[in-house]
């Protein structure tokens, strides 16, 4: 073993634990790979920048613009609105439907933005028809994971295999070439959901109320004036909703810990409580509190107290501050999902407050559940702790006029919004599903390579101006694009150092004389595993080099091991951790750990042993 082996390899296991433990985000963590290659000579500058002008990175970039279109001109909620019909449907009937549309639809558009839709459609079906989020949020995740696996342009983790298998044996994936087998394997996690379905949560209320998943963190301020000051809180006229929890009043800037009943409420009393997206709305529509986002820096994590109730003031008809009151109850209220790359990410509320005001008042947030406890570590500070995070909820007030901002806002889904929406251009709908069907068939028919005819395809998006290229640079997921810029230098280091070659000569040690079938066990367990704490494009750059290298060694055909990394990189059921989709749904709080610990365990294993058994037929 040489020192540049030793090198990859140090860089590979920081990487993992980067990855693992989120101790950064995903586009520092890859601008670090970058670095640590060019320190230690392991690639030339020239391949250090490689990733950004790679053909998968392009086409990657071109179908994360295609899916933009779609989702601008409603394109894929139109196609999901078959899903209100199901709200009459026995309940399993109605999950496997779901995850059959989801998975259809990932087979040609990117996973995570059809997820995201998703998300705003059962959230829709939960408040109309009580349909519980908790029997179909998790099954449409691993659907779309295994649609995508049915095309070649279905997930980033094809392009890259296949652009690998490119690169180092002249061999190319047809578009459709392994689509029976990603059938299979949807068919038969389909089938698996829906006999444990019943062991999914039943209702994700009671998640809820358990965990104050779907309760609001805010700070009130009391008015001078209101019928509340100098009563005592168990007199307040709201003590008896149990919608809202005192969690501690700030008096002079100190904090009074030792709440009771008999606590008398003072003028500018800082209050801070839970309360539910209704009751908060329904303050919001009284004029009962002034909302104050600034002091929510001040608050410590873990506050406790006994008391659960605090009364607020009416606003009279002769008040001054009437009229203003009365405009805002003609506001909108947006719950906002914090996705990876938003721009709010990071910030507190007091500093969201003067981002996006005159537009929109940040009201109250929602904290999501932390996927590590290193994590939880890291939350020690009273301002990190209202720090703004992927998968938080925000609750906004906003002008009707701005809704459209915050729609199309960079990596953020409305979730709810009290007005309605207005409805998109059904020309550009259906310029943007027949753009989309042209590109496929281009590519199906192999008149154009897969990267020219999404290329095509985008240049016509923007001809017909189907979506505009402000919004594409605004809503393109750059840490993805990032992520694939700075593994894919790793790649090349591996194969620099012979690492690749290295790890397959000890491999072929061990493996010599055996089975086909148990090599191809081993490669595609030791991938998904691997996959379940990496990213799946970094787990496909990393393993499928020596996946290759592995069989030009044993001399077996190479194509079933570039297809036990892909398929297996690509399924990550058994952790949240491994795939965006999958811990974009741990996020909303509704789903523990042990619902993919379980239900995606029982899908890993089988799929391994079904996917053993048919890649090894093809030798």
């Amino acid at each position: 073993m040489t020192w540049e082996i030793i090198l990859v390899f140090l860089i590979i296991g920081a990487t993992i634990v980067l990855f693992a433990f989120e101790v950064f985000p995903i586009d520092k963590i890859s601008f670090c790979i970058i670095a640590a290659l060019l320190l230690t000579g392991l690639v030339t500058p020239e391949e250090a920048v490689s990733g950004f002008s790679n053909k998968a990175v392009i086409t990657i970039l071109c179908l994360m613009i295609l899916a933009i279109g779609l989702e601008e001109n409603g394109a894929i909620s139109w196609l999901a609105k078959g899903l209100k019909v199901l709200k009459s449907w026995p309940m399993v009937l109605a999950m496997v439907a779901v995850m059959l549309i989801a998975g259809s639809i990932s087979a040609f558009v990117s996973s995570t933005a059809v997820v995201i839709v998703f998300i705003k459609i059962v959230a829709e079906l939960k408040q109309k028809y009580q349909m519980p989020p908790g029997k179909l949020l998790l099954p449409i995740s691993f659907a779309s994971i295994l649609g995508g696996s049915c095309t070649l342009m279905g997930t980033s983790t094809n392009l890259l295999v296949n652009n690998i298998s490119s690169r180092y044996t002249g061999e190319r994936l047809g578009f459709f070439e392994f689509s029976l087998m990603g059938i299979t394997f949807l068919g038969i996690s389909v089938l698996i959901i829906a006999l444990f379905y019943r062991f999914l949560p039943k209702n994700a209320a009671g998640l809820s109320d358990k965990y104050d998943l779907d309760r609001y963190l805010l700070t009130l301020t009391v008015d001078p004036e209101s019928s509340l000051v100098g009563k005592k809180l168990g007199d307040s006229f709201m003590f008896k909703e149990s919608d809202i929890t005192v969690l501690r009043i700030t008096r002079n800037r100190l904090d009074q810990n030792l709440l009771n009943k008999e606590m008398e409420i003072h003028a500018n009393d800082v209050i801070l409580l839970h309360c539910s997206l209704e009751n908060l709305q329904w303050m919001r529509g009284q004029g009962y509190f002034e909302v104050d986002v600034e002091h929510l820096d001040q608050i410590k994590p873990g506050s406790s107290t006994q008391i659960k109730r605090v009364g607020g003031k009416r606003k009279k008809k002769d008040d001054p501050d009437t009229q203003e009151t009365e405009k805002e109850k003609d506001a909108v209220l947006l719950e906002l999902l914090l996705l990876p790359g938003s721009r709010f990410v990071g910030r507190t509320l007091a500093e969201l407050k003067r981002m996006i005001v005159p537009r929109a008042i940040p009201l109250a947030v929602n904290k999501r559940k932390k996927l590590t406890s290193l994590q939880r570590r890291l939350y020690q500070s009273n301002r990190e702790f209202t720090r703004l995070r992927v998968g938080d909820r925000l609750l906004i007030q906003t002008d009707p006029d701005y809704v459209p901002n915050f729609e199309n806002s960079n990596n953020l889904a409305v979730l709810n919004q009290f007005e309605g929406r207005p409805p998109s251009t059904v020309i550009k709908r259906n310029l943007s599903i027949l753009i989309l069907l042209g590109t496929v068939a281009l590519a199906a028919t192999g008149v154009f390579e897969v990267m020219t005819s999404v290329i095509t395809g985008t240049l016509a998006m923007l001809l017909f101006k189907c979506v505009e290229l402000n919004r594409i640079y605004e809503k393109i997921n750059w840490q993805i694009i990032f992520l694939l810029a700075g593994m894919i230098p790793l790649g090349i280091a591996m194969s620099n150092a012979e690492a690749d070659k290295w790890i397959t000569q000890v491999l072929l040690e061990y493996m010599s004389g055996q089975q086909p079938m148990i090599v191809i066990g081993i490669l595609f367990l030791t991938t998904m595993l691997l996959s379940s704490v990496v990213s799946n494009n970094a787990t496909a750059i990393i393993m499928a080099p020596i996946g290759i290298s592995l069989a030009n060694g044993l001399e077996l055909d190479v194509k079933p091991f570039i297809l036990s990394v892909m398929f297996a990189a690509n399924f990550s059921f058994f952790t949240p951790l491994g795939y965006q989709t999958n811990a974009l749904i741990f996020s909303m709080g509704i789903y523990r750990f042990k619902h993919f610990l379980v239900i995606g365990g029982i899908i890993s294993v089988v799929l391994w042993i079904v996917a053993t058994l048919l890649l090894s037929s093809m030798f």
